[in-house]
Formats: C-alpha cells, sequence, structure tokens
C-alpha cells in the first residue's frame, strides 16, 4: 500500500469559473463548479492516478484491498465520504440536505453534513450558514416572494473560515470563494430558492427537513502546538472528523488499522515519505492514506486538512490529554 492520489473528477455549472487554474493546470473547458478529488459514488468514481494501481477505479480497489486499504471498522459496503472542491463565482442556490432517516426513505441514498473550509476569498466572498428571525411560516412567505436577504444567516468570509454544515441547516456558498468541502458520501440536495434560474427546485421536501434551531458559525477549533507544525481539532462527529495541520517543518505519524485517512491540501507543498518511496502534495490535492500503510511524514511548508471516520470517544480522549494539566 502507498498514499493514493485520484483523478480529478470535473463538473461544468452555470455558478462555477477558472479559479482553479491557480493551483491546477488540467482543467477542462466551460465554467468548472466542482472537482470530486475522493470520491466513490454513482455520480462520480474516482480512478487511482498515481502507482501501482493507477487506472484502477476506486469501487474496484475497495472490493480487492478492502480492511488494508480501507480499515477494520470501516463498512466496505460505502465508502463514507466525498472529498470535492469547490469554485462559485456567482451565488449557489439556497439549498438543505436531508438526515440519513429522512435521505434513505425519500431518495434511497444517506443524508448529508458536511464542512467548508474557505481554501480562497475573492472581493465580496460570502457564505449563508443557517436562518435568522423567522420561523417555519415566514419562510415559506419568503421562498414565494423571493424576498429573502432579512431571513438568511450571511456571513462574510476570508481564508481559513471554517464551518460545520449540519443537515437540515439552509445553507448557500455565495460568490467568490473556493471551498473544500468534506461531506457524507451522498449527492442529495434541495434547492429552496435558485434565483430564477430555471433548474428544478425541492420546496416540499427542503420544508420537511429544514431545522429553524440550527445556527452556523466560522469555527475556530482547538489548537495544539508541537515540534515542527500546529493542529487544530476544527470538527468531530459521527460522520467525519476535521483536524487541520500547519506544517512547518516535519510531522511524524502512523496510520490506523481501523480507519483511512485523507489528507487535503489547503496551501502550500510538501512530501509525504513513507516505507517504501514518497509523494508529493501540493495545494488542492487530496491523497487517501490506507490503513495498512504505517509509519509515514510530511516535510514541507504546508497546510493540510485531515479527514477520516472517527472513533469518537478515542478522539475526545486525545483532545482532553491536550489539555489536561
Amino acid at each position: 500500500m502507498y498514499p493514493i492520489k485520484f483523478e480529478n473528477l470535473y463538473y461544468d455549472k452555470i455558478w462555477g469559473g477558472r479559479d482553479f487554474e491557480s493551483f491546477r493546470d488540467n482543467l477542462p473547458n466551460g465554467n468548472i463548479g466542482e472537482t470530486w478529488d475522493i470520491a466513490c459514488h454513482p455520480n462520480g468514481t474516482g480512478i487511482v492516478s498515481n502507482g501501482a494501481f493507477k487506472g484502477i477505479k476506486f469501487d474496484e480497489l475497495i472490493k480487492k484491498y478492502g480492511d488494508d486499504l480501507l480499515g477494520s471498522k470501516i463498512n466496505k459496503e460505502k465508502f463514507p465520504l466525498l472529498v470535492k472542491l469547490i469554485n462559485a463565482k456567482d451565488k449557489l442556490s439556497v439549498q438543505v440536505h436531508p438526515d440519513d432517516d429522512y435521505g434513505k426513505r425519500v431518495e434511497g441514498e444517506l443524508g448529508k453534513t458536511e464542512c467548508w473550509y474557505v481554501v480562497e476569498a475573492f472581493k465580496g466572498a460570502n457564505l449563508v450558514v443557517g436562518t435568522k428571525n423567522c420561523n417555519k411560516e415566514q419562510f415559506i412567505k419568503a421562498i414565494e416572494t423571493g424576498i429573502f436577504d432579512e431571513y438568511l444567516n450571511k456571513i462574510p468570509v476570508k481564508k481559513g473560515d471554517f464551518f460545520f454544515v449540519k443537515s437540515g441547516l439552509v445553507h448557500a456558498i455565495g460568490e467568490g470563494v473556493i471551498i473544500a468541502e468534506i461531506q457524507q458520501n451522498s449527492d442529495t440536495t434541495y434547492r429552496v430558492y435558485d434565483y430564477n434560474r430555471g433548474r428544478e427546485i425541492h420546496v416540499e421536501k427542503a420544508l420537511d427537513v429544514i431545522d429553524f434551531s440550527l445556527k452556523g458559525h466560522n469555527n475556530k477549533g482547538l489548537k495544539a502546538e508541537f515540534s515542527g507544525y500546529t493542529k487544530t481539532y476544527l470538527s468531530l462527529c459521527k460522520y467525519f472528523a476535521i483536524e487541520k495541520y500547519e506544517i512547518k517543518d516535519l510531522l511524524e505519524e502512523e496510520s490506523d488499522k481501523e480507519r483511512f485517512f485523507i489528507f487535503t491540501a489547503v496551501d502550500g507543498k510538501g512530501i509525504i515519505s513513507y516505507d517504501k518511496g514518497e509523494e508529493v502534495i501540493k495545494k488542492g490535492d487530496s491523497i487517501l492514506i490506507p490503513a495498512s500503510l504505517g509509519k509515514y511524514t510530511i516535510k514541507g511548508d504546508i497546510t493540510l486538512l485531515k479527514s477520516y471516520v472517527p472513533d469518537e470517544k478515542k478522539v475526545e480522549k486525545e483532545i482532553i490529554d491536550i489539555i489536561r494539566y
């Protein structure tokens, strides 16, 4: 096993742009809104782009290598995560995602809880995370009139901001951002309002799943200093843990036989070294660390998001051990 990269899966969107060209040289023509970089879903499955497994589809790799690839505690029937980058030159629809129960019952797939990390923020960059000053009846009226602003929690954002977007939370990605989105492996979205762009909206389903009590905010996390790097715990839930590593020198870690890790580079460049070789990782790249990889190091000046399906109690203990005196 070795650190695995996948071909970028690009999706043309009416709100997309060309900003990925600032760190990618393989963009197809069009207004590219999304790149799925770690993906194993019917709407997009990655193909290995490096090493001995090059050319193999992700689902085939899982079938062949199972625990060695994903870990003994990970369900092999459905890969649990989806890692994307999103480039919004125009605002996305006002939308919401269902929880697992509703998603499986109505759509036949899981719901979607996700998180956003702001990779780049251009002039006027903003995000909508939640509603404000309204109840369901007022929000229904806003849908009918298209006058939403007073009820949407619209936040100006900057590079490095982080938001946890729970299923049921109304949200929208505003214009002028590149976002790293790490989420449950689902592609179910209910559009509440789409600025009269002619696409399908899903008001009835959206109103079924919106939780008006949910609030969104910029999460600073819990930061810990170590020799050569800092580690910030940004998010912990049953679906995923997100940790931000800011490496200035060297990080030494070991894989977990129970679970895979994913590193997504949001700034800088580094080298992942392991027993049998090394892989370069730079801004915009995502790479999967197999459960059986063993010891590895990351060297360079690089900022990474580490995502994985956690043993929540184990991570909680790790955090408590850091802050306990």
